[in-house]
This record gives C-alpha cells, sequence and structure tokens, in this order.
C-alpha cells in the first residue's frame, strides 16, 4: 500500500477521536484510522452516560470534590477543574449533533433528566436511556461521515508511532510523524504521515481474563507510546466494574451503575443476604472499588461463582422503563429482572493510568498527542469516578485539537520516512504460540495483578511477563505482523506496565489495594515509569 499523507492522523474512532477530528475538519485534511469497525471501542458500548454540573444546587465544586474523592487525593486538581468546567460545554455540543439525551418528564426548568451514580452527590448524570454511549457514537459518527476532510478508515491495525528514527535520514529527535498500520483485510502494512497524530485507542481491559472491554482493547496506544519514548503513569489503576452478568455464552455484557442507584441491592446467592452494608455504611452506592472489592471477598470467602444484584422489589414497570435495554437482554437469557435475581461478577473495566498529558492533550514527544483512556490526565487519580470517562474524551479530544490549530504553522512537515520493511520475515508456521501466550497473560494477570493483591503474586506475574515477553519479541522478529501479534504484544507491554508500577506502590490507595500494604501514605504521589 502507498503512503498515504495526511495534515492530522488520529488513531482511534470513539468519543475522543471523533471529537478531535470534527473540531479539526474546517481547516485540516484528517484521517481517523480505527482498528475494526468505526463502532467497535468502548464509547458504544457506554451504558452510563455523561456527568455534567446542570442541576440548580449542584456545583462545579461539588462535581470537582466528588471526583477528587473517589481518586483518592491522587488527581491533579487543574485538571479536574478543567474538565468539569468544560462539561456543560460539551454537553451542549451534544445535544447540537442531535444525541437525543433523555428529557426531563413533566414541566420543569431542567430541559434534560439527570440520573445519580454512585460516589455523586448529586444528580448530574445525564443519559440517553440505558445506552448512552452508542446515542452519542452514532451522532459523532454521522457527523464525520458528513464531513468532507474527513477519511474514516476502517480495519487498520495500528503496529508503531512513526518517530524520527524511521527517517531516510535518521533523527533521534522523538519527534513523532505518523503511524505504521496493518490494513488487516489484505495482511499490508501501509504508511501514514502527519505534521500531528493523536492516539485515542483507548485502554487496556483484554490483558485481563474477565473484562467489560470490547475485544481491541489491547492498550495498543499506551504501549506504542512507550516504545517511542513516552512516559506512562498509574498503571497500576485497574478499575473494576462490581457488576458484570455472569453467563458463560455471553462475554462481558454490563451491568450498569445505574441500577444500584435505583435501588438494586447485593445478595448472597447461597442465604440471600444482602451484604453491603457489612462494608461500607453507603452500601450499593459506595464507589466502585469498594463494592469491586467486597463482591471479590465474598466470592473468595464462600468458593461462589457470582453473586446476585436484585432490583425485583421495584415495580415492573419502572424496572421496565428505567433499564429498557438490559431487561430485554436478560429476558433472552431466560432472567426475567422484574422477577429474580442477576448473577454478577466484577469485571476489568477502566483503565485509569496511561499516557502522561497536559492540559493541551500533549505527549511528551513533538507532535504526539492524546486524549481518552488511553492517557493519565490527571483527571481520575486513582479511581475514575463514574461518566467521568466519556466526558474526559470530549473535553481533551477538543483540546487537543485546539492546540494543533493554534500551533500549525510553527509546527513542521513530516520528512520523507521508510516504507515498512519486511523482506527478513517469513508468513508463521505455528499460530497457537500466539493463541496460548494471548489466553495465558489475562490469565496470570487476573489471578495475580486482580482486585486483591500481593507482593509475591506480583513478583509472579513479573516473571511469567518476563518469559512471554521473549518469546513474544522473537516471534515478531521472525514472522509477518497479524492483527493478533500486534495486539500480543502490546498486552504483554501493558501487562509489564501494571506489574512494574504495581509493585513500585508500596500502599494501598484507591483501586490498588495490596495485602502487604494496607494503609493508605500520607502523600498522594503519582507512579511514573520513564522508558
Amino acid at each position: 500500500m502507498a503512503d498515504h499523507r495526511y495534515d492530522v492522523i488520529i488513531i482511534g474512532s470513539g468519543a475522543a477521536g471523533l471529537t478531535a477530528a470534527l473540531n479539526l475538519a474546517d481547516r485540516f485534511r484528517v484521517a481517523v484510522l480505527a482498528k475494526g469497525g468505526l463502532s467497535d471501542g468502548s464509547t458504544a458500548h457506554a451504558q452510563g452516560g455523561i456527568a455534567a454540573v446542570l442541576e440548580a444546587g449542584d456545583t462545579f465544586e461539588s462535581h470537582i470534590e466528588d471526583t477528587i474523592v473517589a481518586g483518592a487525593g491522587l488527581n491533579d486538581r487543574r485538571t479536574v477543574e478543567f474538565v468539569v468546567e468544560n462539561a456543560p460545554k460539551a454537553i451542549e455540543r451534544l445535544a447540537e449533533l442531535g444525541v437525543p439525551f433523555n428529557p426531563t418528564e413533566g414541566e420543569g426548568h431542567d430541559r434534560w433528566h439527570l440520573t445519580r451514580e454512585g460516589g455523586h452527590s448529586h444528580r448530574r448524570i445525564v443519559h440517553v436511556n440505558d445506552a448512552t454511549g452508542w446515542a452519542v457514537q452514532q451522532a459523532l459518527e454521522r457527523a464525520a461521515a458528513a464531513h468532507p476532510n474527513i477519511n474514516l478508515v476502517t480495519e487498520m491495525a495500528a503496529i508503531d508511532l512513526v518517530t524520527s528514527r524511521h527517517g531516510q535520514r535518521y533523527s533521534g529527535d522523538g519527534h513523532v510523524w505518523g503511524v505504521y498500520a496493518l490494513h488487516r483485510p489484505t495482511g499490508k502494512v501501509a504508511l501514514f504521515t502527519a505534521r500531528a497524530t493523536i492516539l485515542a485507542t483507548g485502554g487496556a481491559g483484554r490483558v485481563y481474563q474477565f473484562s467489560t472491554a470490547p475485544r481491541g482493547a489491547s492498550g495498543d496506544g499506551i504501549a506504542m507510546a512507550w516504545r517511542a519514548g513516552c512516559r506512562v503513569s498509574n498503571m497500576e489503576f485497574n478499575q473494576f466494574h462490581p457488576t458484570c452478568l455472569y453467563n458463560l455464552e455471553v462475554k462481558n455484557f454490563l451491568i450498569t451503575e445505574a441500577m444500584r442507584g435505583e435501588g438494586g441491592q447485593l445478595r448472597l446467592p447461597t442465604t440471600g443476604e444482602r451484604f453491603m452494608p457489612r462494608f461500607d455504611a453507603r452500601a450499593e452506592l459506595a464507589p466502585r472499588d469498594i463494592v469491586a472489592r467486597a463482591i471479590d471477598y465474598e466470592i473468595k470467602r464462600l468458593g461462589l461463582d457470582y453473586v446476585h444484584l436484585d432490583i425485583s422489589h421495584q415495580p415492573p414497570d419502572f424496572v421496565k422503563h428505567h433499564f429498557p435495554n438490559i431487561h430485554a437482554k436478560l429476558l433472552g437469557l431466560g432472567i426475567d429482572i422484574t422477577r429474580e435475581p442477576i448473577p454478577v461478577v466484577p469485571a476489568m473495566h477502566y483503565t485509569c493510568g496511561g499516557v502522561m498529558i497536559d492540559l493541551d492533550g500533549r505527549t511528551d514527544l513533538p507532535g504526539l498527542y492524546a486524549a481518552g483512556e488511553v492517557t493519565q490526565s490527571g483527571l481520575h487519580g486513582a479511581n475514575r469516578l463514574a461518566s467521568n470517562s466519556l466526558l474526559e474524551c470530549f473535553v481533551f479530544g477538543d483540546a487537543a485539537a485546539n492546540h494543533i490549530k493554534a500551533n500549525w504553522d510553527t509546527m513542521p512537515a513530516p520528512p520523507s520516512i521508510r516504507e515498512w520493511d519486511e523482506s527478513r520475515v517469513t508468513d508463521s508456521d505455528e499460530d497457537i504460540v500466539v493463541q496460548h501466550n494471548w489466553r495465558e497473560i489475562r490469565r496470570f494477570m487476573w489471578d495475580y495483578v486482580g482486585i486483591v493483591r500481593t507482593t509475591k503474586r506480583l513478583e509472579r506475574a513479573q516473571h511469567r511477563v518476563a518469559l512471554l515477553r521473549q518469546e513474544v519479541e522473537e516471534y515478531y522478529g521472525n514472522y509477518r505482523v497479524t492483527s493478533d501479534l500486534i495486539e500480543l504484544r502490546n498486552l504483554i507491554e501493558v501487562a509489564s506496565l501494571i506489574v512494574r508500577a504495581a509493585l513500585s506502590r508500596r500502599e494501598s490507595r484507591g483501586l490498588h489495594y495490596t495485602l502487604d500494604y494496607p494503609e493508605t501514605g500520607a502523600e498522594a504521589l503519582d507512579t511514573v515509569l520513564v522508558p
């Protein structure tokens, strides 16, 4: 495939990537690369909603405070203020794009129905039923597809960022000029070059065996940025969603937080006991990490496969009205949530750490920006507050685009870059290596680097990561790249970063809970890994 030249390249087609693209397209030619289809990322799966201060009586200060309390004080207050203060504007723009947020019922001063989720002290979540992300994704895709300056390129798996090391004339200045990407249907590697590149590749949920993340969430952007020379921070903070459907046929169906917000109760399947009050005064409305740890504790203590989430004490019409998609989906699996409980387990849900960025979305490398779950912006700290994630995508997608627009004239054009070289590789004759190592990583990360950690378990994981890395590097050097191999290589990189970060934090804080250091230290410090 020939090389493709654009003004700006955006890797990822979710909320962050498409927000940036729409902002830039009036002035620049933009390519948006999607690994699979445009809607395959996490944005389309988000059920909950978007947090913003929209209600009389709610304040920016309260949203900021809630975010920092959830983040166990590790947040960067400047970032939190920046995001919270830009939230109402982001909601307005989505409404203009045609996102049909649920309106307030009856006559009222508020335009939209606001729901409340764990950790929020006010109702401040705008939503579209229980499928907000899908509505947002569709609106962004419609607008992007209609724009002549935006080229949406699907089935492109990014392999590595193009830096000055790949130039016809080698330079070690670390400048990023685009990306090498594998066109999955043909197996050909294409070169995309641009003055600016935005990483909007999402998180690394697939590094764990049980995960609510979509198939492609293999931490590609984090791994690529790390290999190129960016610092990565706070990778030990992995948010486990407390309530993922336990069903061996259906992978990763998440039961929204809002169900507990509307009265859902967690009970033991053995005795029917409602157990959350034993762990926290806020019971089911405690922050996610506390709820996930409590469920994990009960499952391990009693040797259970799952616990029950029960909303059947609420009127059937109320349940169907609030949770139409979940009700329909589970009815198809033989569970009537208006009459019986839902079997749930915690599952890896959100990567709080990532590539370090500033308030303009800039990474450590010139020409490279990042937005959304791939980043560590300072917003989430040690635990993400419900419904702040889509919000971060809109605010930082815009921030990166604004910085590129403001500084365009000082940004150099790309030098000539070498084509991808596969003269020394052959087709693999043993894909089983990739499949086996993929399964092995997800298994030991779940067992050893999960919700509750110990130093010994982390050291076991570190040992295994080192072995697998050796195997995969050798394999990568000898064989033609495939989509699975690219993802495996990135998963190992990310697993290694998570384990290193977890071993270096000698305290428990937020989502990082270790039995060897159960206390929280006096000072909140980010974990920063330097390549």
